[in-house]
């Protein structure tokens, strides 16, 4: 099991998270959801990525993807793009002119919103299963997600904490995204990144 690390937007968390001992596969930066508390503005952003991620992904967290805005950023450092509220064909398009890997974000609340996976398997690289709340991290019963084959590659988010049995959640997802649950005071707080980060580690790497 993988790790994502969400809402990052100050270079002091950015250099700790991408020189920790087992960093994340993936890091997130909200691009364009203003309504987010962790929205990094433009300018900020492009002088934020620019570093040497090692082998970390960055991921451009993005809300009803518009073309100008696709057109700002699309020199930008990133590696995958994360759509909410994007069409399947809206999804392909992005993909095949700004040649960016695609997490499609479904949000969930039944049985028939895990089922539009279906839709964007063909298209997307990686699916992500989120809850309702966006910023506000709510979560969902996870047990919707069993029936899901292990031809998807999955990533899960909606309200887990960074010191739960995140154990649990290896037969249901490739990869665990969080970001509240990382912070204090609003701000991401390095003893609970090195916590989660340690802790996925151990169960990556356990016999």
């Amino acid at each position: 099991m993988e790790a994502k690390i969400c809402g990052v937007k100050d270079i002091s968390t950015l250099r700790y998270i991408l020189n920790h001992k087992y960093p994340p596969k993936f890091i997130g930066f909200i691009v364009n959801y203003k309504k987010s508390k962790r929205y990094v503005e433009l300018e900020k952003l492009k002088k934020l990525i620019k570093v040497k991620k090692k082998k970390t992904y960055f991921v451009a967290v993005i809300v009803k993807p518009k073309k100008k805005f696709l057109d700002k950023i699309k020199n930008l450092n990133f590696d995958f793009y994360q759509l909410y509220n994007a069409s399947p064909k809206i999804t392909k398009s992005i993909k095949e002119k700004y040649k960016k890997k695609i997490i499609t974000a479904l949000t969930i609340e039944s049985k028939n919103d895990v089922k539009e996976y279906k839709k964007f398997k063909s298209i997307s690289d990686i699916i992500l299963f989120d809850s309702k709340g966006y910023e506000k991290s709510i979560g969902f019963d996870h047990k919707l997600l069993n029936d899901i084959p292990n031809s998807i590659t999955k990533m899960l988010a909606g309200n887990i904490h960074f010191d739960d049995k995140l154990d649990k959640y290896s037969k249901i997802t490739d990869i665990i995204d969080i970001s509240g649950s990382l912070e204090t005071l609003e701000k991401k707080d390095p003893k609970k990144i090195n916590f989660f980060l340690k802790k996925i580690n151990k169960i990556k790497n356990r016999k």
